[in-house]
């Protein structure tokens, strides 16, 4: 039996349409969510971000605002910044764009962002609160992969997972979350002895090393899920040769372009798909999701925030 496709826009979707409902019974209530997007510089790949998260929230009806400081910006300058959102009552998330200048002091500027608005995870306060079990906003990939799995309907309590990757964006909160679910965890990472040995025993496997197509058909256990967070953009020809040799189509886009996106789990369909009983493919699997949590975020640190003015019927997701 061919594996299963977990489609991401799909359930994107699904959770738009729950939003959607949530963003109405606010409005009742004269409440707009707001999002802000601090992007610093003239990054391409940060751009293209950004550009797609503020897409999301004029489809949604979120108010959005875009704040762009130069390059050349000082750690001092980007803290009066994020100060002045974290003062204005318009505002219920705040997003910082990474990567940052070199000049500036990223741990610094993450840790300025109000908790309560902290759309994206990363303050210690909410990073604690995941780990006591108490999770208010929490990282947007991880809670997006989350509801990928629950929503596919893929068996979680007392699973074995195998979580590849350590960042304290990805691998870490997933870990957790997927503990708080009574999942049974294995963090790997560069120093794992005999990777493909571990991660063979895991019925749910998450890629998120930033690797492209590292995870082959041996790291594979059969029927296990896989999920594939990496996002890699590939431009040497010979990689994307190799990478995309099943795939004509991919191929012909990456020699028009002269760039693709492959995941950390190799894309050829008689690979790992030949194995896994389900996967999330590149694009279309992990990353819709993500910009769906941060707008489900944004609505809930609205509902959070001006609690008194919301009625019972925004408060049906969470």
């Amino acid at each position: 039996m061919p594996a299963r496709v977990l489609n991401g826009n799909v359930i994107r979707d699904e959770i738009y349409a729950e939003l959607a409902g949530e963003i109405s019974a606010l409005a009742a209530a004269g409440i707009r969510p707001g999002l802000a997007a601090v992007l610093v510089g003239d990054n391409p790949a940060s751009k293209i971000y950004v550009k797609s998260k503020i897409a999301a929230c004029e489809k949604l009806g979120l108010a959005s605002i875009h704040v762009t400081p130069p390059a050349t910006i000082t750690t001092s300058e980007l803290l009066a910044i994020i100060e002045d959102l974290n003062r204005r009552d318009d505002v219920d998330g705040i997003l910082v764009q990474l990567p940052l200048p070199p000049q500036v002091d990223a741990r610094k500027i993450l840790e300025a962002v109000d908790p309560a608005k902290d759309v994206d995870g990363f303050h210690p306060l909410n990073v604690g609160r995941l780990v006591a079990g108490r999770p208010t906003l929490v990282p947007c990939t991880p809670a997006g992969v989350m509801e990928l799995l629950r929503r596919s309907s893929i068996p979680l309590e007392g699973a074995n997972a195998a979580v590849l990757g350590r960042s304290d964006i990805v691998g870490k909160p997933m870990a957790l979350l997927l503990m708080h679910a009574n999942v049974t965890v294995t963090v790997c990472h560069s120093k794992t002895r005999d990777l493909p040995e571990t991660v063979r025993r895991a019925e749910i496997v998450i890629a998120a090393m930033g690797r492209p197509a590292m995870i082959t058909p041996d790291y594979i256990r059969p029927g296990a899920t896989v999920i594939d967070v990496g996002i890699n953009r590939v431009t040497d020809s010979a990689q994307a040769e190799k990478f995309f040799a099943h795939f004509p189509e991919r191929l012909a886009e990456f020699r028009a372009k002269g760039t693709a996106l492959v995941g950390d789990v190799h894309p050829d369909v008689a690979g790992v798909a030949g194995v896994a009983g389900a996967f999330t493919p590149v694009p279309g699997g992990v990353g819709p999701l993500t910009i769906a949590m941060l707008m489900s975020n944004t609505v809930k640190a609205a509902r959070l925030r001006r609690a008194s003015r919301v009625p019972a019927a925004a408060a049906v997701r969470h």
